[in-house]
């Protein structure tokens, strides 16, 4: 098991960041009801297949200037008060760029990303994964994959909508929130 929920009273942001600085081998995520999740560095493989998905993302970024691509170690302060780390995330530069220097420096930015992206490893629960994925878009997220490489199926999440399953598919399409980018899914299924 690589994923520990460890219920403690409610804390605050300064408290969660002290904690996360502590436990800096670990990925900490603080749950909008005060629950610290507490993951172990990822496996090689799913790390591997991570890294080429970001690759792409921040590829078609650096051609289109679009906005700003993080990676699987940022937190984001989402509105219900939850710090999430999407294992890829894009926000476009107009809402980037609203927010304050202070803000853009801050420990975990209070934005939700316009897209994030959930690669599933051989340890995470499908169920919490989605869940997690209901609560990007429940708090602003436009656009969300969860691609599961164990069963070549992608749930693409979209505001107001059921998610959609796709099997196997060869690539996906960033539709109108990351115009032009299609995402190769090849390397990821192998």
């Amino acid at each position: 098991m690589t994923t520990l929920a460890i219920k403690i009273p409610r804390i605050n942001h300064a408290q969660f960041w002290e904690i996360c600085q502590v436990n800096q081998d670990l990925r900490l995520e603080l749950t909008a009801t005060g629950e610290v999740i507490a993951r172990l560095p990822t496996h090689s493989w799913t790390g591997k297949q991570n890294s080429g998905l970001t690759a792409q993302l921040w590829n078609w970024n650096e051609r289109t200037e679009l906005g700003v691509v993080f990676d699987s170690s940022t937190g984001f302060t989402l509105s219900n008060g939850a710090v999430r780390s999407p294992d890829a995330a894009w926000i476009s530069g107009d809402r980037w760029n609203r927010l304050t220097e202070e803000q853009q420096r801050h420990e975990f930015s209070p934005i939700a990303p316009d897209f994030v992206v959930k690669l599933r490893s051989n340890s995470d629960d499908l169920e919490t994964l989605r869940a997690k994925m209901q609560e990007y878009i429940e708090n602003g997220v436009k656009l969300g994959w969860l691609i599961a490489p164990q069963q070549r199926q992608v749930e693409i999440y979209r505001i107001g909508q059921p998610a959609e399953i796709l099997q196997a598919p060869i690539a996906l399409s960033g539709e109108a929130v990351l115009p032009g980018f299609s995402l190769n899914l090849v390397k990821i299924w192998g």
